[in-house]
């Protein structure tokens, strides 16, 4: 078919002029394109405006008509759970392979269902979505009443029922639950709470991990009174994935909540499990190592990194790379930080809370009016990208190191999607061998010790 002639300007026989609606366009994405360099694609939304210019002729109408079709694209793909939806985005193949999945490829992981502020609902739904599209299979532990109230109210029953039949998800009645606000002991004494009979399935073989939204404090206590502490290792530590400036990195950060206060000792033994970690879940063969601080200089910090650091330096299983200043964290030259639980909190709260101050400068600086609203919908999809990096809501929760099983703590607020995305990290630990390198270390640290 031969290219379509421009149109021409039937007085003069010359090319018609853009019209003013598309010159006006233009004229605004070169004006505003400091917004567009902040989100990396100044050049590729530039090329795109000066090509839609140029292809669209001639009358106010065709203009309005490119615009509105523009429009209506972009809300299509709002709509569209195919497109837009984030649980899709975990999914790294095709709806194919995904449904050829066998019963012998997944692996059974213990949830607990009453764990989460907004408990059993949110969590129910996460589990009913993750076995769609992990090679995974759920116990879900949880008060029976509790369920039965929140399936009707959320519209789960048919797709409970399915799964319950296709043998993907078991429901496993418990008794009282923790609360968030319980202390951790409480554990010891609601001895059949929906925690505890999670980590029961995992001691028992019946499940490879275990999952929890609930009180952080309760599952560390559950973890250790349950699982037992692995040899060798005095503290269990919480590690957090935060994400770098390269998209494909990301670097682990332990301890961020479990131990308030370390000893130098607890910071060394952070470093292993966290190299062991890195290696084999996140693919990096030799993990380097820093030591969270106020400065690059040995002598600089507190009496805690003080003596924490020759003790890493002379590790030898380890590829310790000296201190790294807080600036440092996101920059990539760390794949493990480590620090006592106390700061890892500071800064695992801090980074939450950064995607979604980000976004609303970006609003905030965006012009108002309809030159805003044609800007905003150029921009989307970079924006929706920057705010999956830092959404904690994509990474579901951190991995309970130094326990003698896997086991991820998700957050307290967590939604069907950060389910979904924890139970993507629990089958990752759990299919990866790391418990068993984490044993193999245990068995080094007691030789160490032996000889000593």
């Amino acid at each position: 078919m031969p290219p379509k002639e421009p149109d021409l300007d039937p007085r003069s026989g010359r090319r018609a002029k853009p019209s003013r609606a598309i010159r006006r366009l233009v004229i605004w994405y070169r004006r505003n394109a400091a917004v567009t360099t902040i989100v990396g694609t100044a050049t590729s939304s530039a090329s795109t405006a000066a090509s839609a210019a140029g292809s669209v002729a001639g009358t106010m109408a065709s203009a309005a008509g490119s615009v509105a079709g523009s429009m209506a694209s972009t809300a299509g793909s709002v709509l569209n759970p195919l497109v837009m939806d984030p649980l899709r985005r975990l999914q790294q193949s095709g709806g194919e392979e995904l449904a050829a999945i066998s019963r012998g490829e997944r692996l059974w992981v213990a949830v607990d269902g009453m764990g989460g502020d907004h408990a059993p609902g949110p969590i129910l739904e996460g589990c009913l979505r993750a076995v769609q599209i992990l090679p995974v299979r759920i116990r879900f532990v949880a008060e029976a009443a509790a369920v039965e109230a929140v399936v009707p109210k959320l519209g789960l029953g048919e797709l409970l029922r399915e799964s319950i039949q296709r043998g993907l998800i078991e429901l496993v009645p418990s008794g009282p639950s923790v609360g968030m606000d319980d202390e951790a002991t409480v554990v010891r004494r609601k001895r059949d709470a929906s925690i505890n009979l999670a980590m029961d399935l995992v001691k028992r073989g019946e499940a490879t991990a275990v999952y929890s939204a609930g009180n952080s404090g309760a599952v560390m206590a559950s973890a250790i009174f349950r699982l037992g502490r692995l040899k060798g290792i005095d503290r269990p530590a919480i590690g957090a994935l935060f994400p770098t400036k390269d998209p494909s990195q990301q670097v682990l950060v332990l301890d961020v909540g479990a131990n308030m206060d370390c000893k130098p000792g607890y910071l060394h033994q952070f470093a292993l499990l966290g190299s062991i970690y890195s290696r084999d879940v996140l693919g990096v063969p030799k993990p380097s190592v820093g030591l969270l601080n106020i400065g690059e200089e040995e002598c600089k910090g507190n009496e805690l990194t003080l003596k924490a650091f020759p003790l890493l330096a002379a590790e030898p299983r380890i590829s310790f790379k000296g201190n790294c200043e807080g600036r440092d964290v996101l920059s990539g030259s760390f794949d493990v930080v480590v620090c006592d639980g106390y700061t890892g909190n500071v800064l695992l709260k801090f980074l939450e809370s950064v995607g979604s101050v980000l976004l609303d400068v970006l609003r905030a600086e965006l012009p108002r009016g309809r030159r805003g609203k044609v800007g905003s919908a150029f921009l989307r999809s970079n924006l929706i990208r920057i705010k999956k990096r830092l959404d904690h809501a994509e990474h579901g929760g951190a991995l309970l190191l130094g326990v003698n099983g896997v086991c991820v703590i998700g957050h307290g607020s967590s939604k069907a999607l950060s389910v979904v995305s924890a139970l993507r990290l629990a089958h990752l630990a759990a299919s990866h061998g790391v418990m068993d390198d984490l044993h193999r270390l245990s068995a080094q640290e007691d030789t160490v010790t032996a000889c000593g």
